[in-house]
């Protein structure tokens, strides 16, 4: 297991846990972040910036404090 934010760009994996506090919890399953949901990294912004996830059809726009705290198995 490793934080999203850890995960190569292009690399298929699965979210295994989802450690925030409540209110982002909810927050990220409204935008499809759920475990066992296959994602992908597609590009990460200049300088350590926000990382663009694929979940299934939809592209999400991600704090790398957000993803830190998302832990998946890579495929």
């Amino acid at each position: 297991m490793l934080p999203l934010s850890k995960l190569p760009i292009g690399q298929n994996a699965i979210i295994t846990t989802i450690e925030v506090e409540e209110s982002l919890f909810h927050r990220l399953s409204a935008l499809g972040f759920r475990v066992g949901k296959p994602l992908s990294i597609i590009r990460q912004a200049n300088f350590n910036g926000p990382l663009h996830v694929r979940l299934g059809t939809t592209d999400v726009i991600l704090r790398i404090t957000d993803a830190t705290h998302i832990r998946v198995n890579s495929l």
